[in-house]
């Protein structure tokens, strides 16, 4: 087990843990939650033995294995699937001890270095990094690619490959989420779910950390605090505990009440959409969290747009793309026909490189179409907010500064006043934002769009960088947005939350969803499996699967019955191999070319028994869903 007695941190002159205790089980997957700068990081690096203490233990079993993923990736020659399978050291150093093993001509070393081989599944390390690097999106052609040639975020994701590729009894992951979109990160939490050893997780998409964890670790008040459950048990125990505290039942009655006016107003109405009443859903479940909004470190809340023109905008024929200046245009989406309506909440889906911030760019007039037309109503008030938004900020300048900027004849006590209501206060309002995080940035960037009025917002990953407290305000805050909601994230939560449709960018096409998030999962499952020559047309309505004929259940039936006894012949064929390998005659110099021969067959048929196992578990899955 992971023990922690009485331990104390310090970080410079700030005190991160005092005294904090708590026992993690062997097999728990824990959740570390904690808002920004609370120590979990530190807290990482101690189980990493990059930092100590300054007071108390941090203990584990002295055996474990233990497993991160690297923030820095050098810009290698080495091809994509070697960095991933580098992740399991003690195969690359058996590796090497086996090539000086075969330049010292040494048959007894070598045998024994086969054997550790196959005892660390070293003949299915290359097809297993395959699957890895698919899971987390990349294509197979991209495999073989160095890793020098890949941007910054997919480096992080060969990184993430890594740390699962290697086999571990601790398995720490950071924000594993961060550079991946939902279909990657539907990928991950599926591993996650099989992994064996101890996990412990930072995260801050809830949703994750829902379909991953069964115990919540807090740092609240210098403390650790353990809970059971995963991360929506972790508010219910936490809203129960803060609505038994005095002092605070008045204000939690007055958010209950203010979000059960705005529910009241959302039911009469609300549509039949699946989207819509996942949304209805969400919103009930807030209203009963409302005693954890009271009590988060700070809340705002988008002020009703001034007016409302209808429609806000249309785009006719469209193609969505960039303007080339030497090598032509670069159409990303063709032939767009959308008309955008007061107090729609639209959620777009599709996977990285869809088009879906090419999308966003065209709506918010950054990107002017290069066929068809864009009307803009006169009317039209734009709050956009995009990672480079968060760039395009000045770091020399203050909070206030910027807000000044867009408001000149605002005076400054107002300035004051509106900023700590975004958790900016006091010297921190005038200070540069020099030494801010990429969240205190990204809120700073919100205020200044909230301050404005909007009457349409466009939001490309607004998440990125949040802690999960600044997440949540958020979401309670655009679930109450009185305009047009045009969204972006991989945040499933804020998704269900605070969008009531779903259009889904695929294939150079922008189309109507019709279903919820747990239909899109289903989609992009389907799209896996089917493994489609052409690409898959998504525009079809997603509807929940009907009941399949009987005729599909036999074929079905037989399939697995033929995959079985294909299983059983392999793994007979396997059987031999193994007992030639354990000759130590095959280990002689004579009979090199036998071994390499025989070590080969090993390695196809350990591939192809993963390909048959991996399809009769799919049809496996099939036939429960046909029943």
């Amino acid at each position: 087990m992971i023990r922690f007695s009485n331990i104390s941190l310090v970080r410079g002159t700030k005190v991160l843990l005092e005294g904090a205790d708590a026992v993690l089980n062997p097999g728990d997957r824990i959740g570390l939650i904690g808002s920004n700068g609370s120590g979990k990081s530190s807290l990482f690096a101690v189980l990493r033995g990059e930092l100590h203490t300054d007071k108390g233990d941090a203990e584990f079993p002295p055996q474990w294995r233990v497993a991160h993923v690297a923030q820095e990736t050098p810009a290698l020659d080495r091809p994509a699937v070697e960095y991933a399978i580098d992740g399991d050291v003690y195969l690359r150093t058996l590796e090497k001890k086996l090539l000086q093993a075969e330049k010292d001509n040494d048959g007894h070393l070598i045998g024994e270095i086969y054997a550790q081989l196959a005892d660390a599944d070293a003949y299915t390390a290359r097809p297993r990094a395959e699957q890895l690097l698919v899971g987390l999106g990349f294509k197979h052609e991209e495999l073989e690619m160095p890793v020098s040639s890949f941007s910054g975020g997919w480096r992080m994701r060969l990184n993430l490959a890594q740390a699962l590729m290697c086999p571990s009894d601790l398995l720490l992951l950071d924000e594993p989420t961060n550079h991946l979109d939902l279909d990657a990160i539907l990928w991950v939490e599926d591993w996650l779910k099989r992994y064996a050893g101890t996990l412990l997780v930072v995260s801050h998409d809830r949703d994750f950390l829902d379909g991953v964890v069964n115990v919540i670790l807090h740092i609240d008040q210098k403390k650790l605090r353990r809970y059971a459950g995963n991360y929506s048990d972790f508010e219910v125990q936490r809203a129960q505990s803060i609505i038994l505290a005095a002092g605070q039942r008045a204000k939690q009655e007055r958010e209950r009440a203010h979000l059960q006016s705005f529910i009241d107003r959302f039911k009469a109405k609300a549509t039949t959409a699946r989207q819509a009443q996942s949304r209805m859903k969400m919103l009930a479940k807030m209203e009963d969290l409302a005693p954890l909004h009271v009590t988060a470190p700070f809340s705002f809340e988008f002020r009703e747009p001034l007016r409302a023109p209808n429609p806000l905008l249309v785009l006719e024929d469209a193609d969505a793309g960039y303007a080339g200046k030497t090598a032509g245009d670069k159409t990303v989406l063709r032939n767009i026909n959308f008309s955008l309506q007061s107090e729609q909440r639209y959620g777009l889906l599709g996977i990285n490189g869809a088009g879906k911030s090419t999308l966003i760019k065209t709506i918010a007039g950054e990107l002017k179409p290069l066929k068809g037309t864009a009307l803009f109503n006169k009317g039209l008030a734009i709050g956009y907010f995009a990672q480079h938004q968060v760039e395009m900020l000045r770091d020399d300048q203050s909070p206030a500064w910027h807000l000044q900027k867009i408001a000149p004849q605002i005076r400054e006590q107002e300035v004051r006043n509106f900023l700590g209501g975004f958790n900016f206060p006091g010297d921190m309002a005038l200070s540069s934002i020099e030494n801010f995080s990429g969240g205190e940035k990204a809120r700073l960037a919100l205020a200044l769009i909230v301050w404005q009025r909007p009457n349409l917002l466009l939001l490309d990953e607004p998440t990125n960088h949040l802690d999960l407290e600044t997440r949540e305000a958020l979401t309670v805050a655009l679930a109450q947005f009185e305009g047009t909601l045009v969204l972006v994230s991989h945040d499933r939560h804020l998704l269900r939350a605070t969008t009531d449709q779903f259009l889904i960018v695929a294939d150079g096409r922008l189309e109507p969803f019709d279903g919820d998030l747990d239909d899109y999962r289903d989609w992009l499952l389907k799209s896996k499996r089917e493994k489609p020559a052409a690409p898959v047309a998504p525009a079809a309505p997603v509807k929940k699967a009907a009941p399949k004929p009987a005729g599909n259940r036999k074929n079905l039936e037989a399939r697995i019955k033929r995959l079985e006894e294909m299983i059983a012949r392999l793994n007979a064929k396997k059987a031999e191999m193994e007992a030639r390998l354990a000759d130590p005659a095959i280990y002689q110099g004579s009979s090199k070319d036998a071994l390499q021969s025989a070590l080969s067959d090993q390695a196809h048929v350990g591939k192809e028994l993963i390909q048959l196992e991996g399809e009769w578990l799919e049809k496996q899955a099939e036939l429960e869903a046909a029943k």
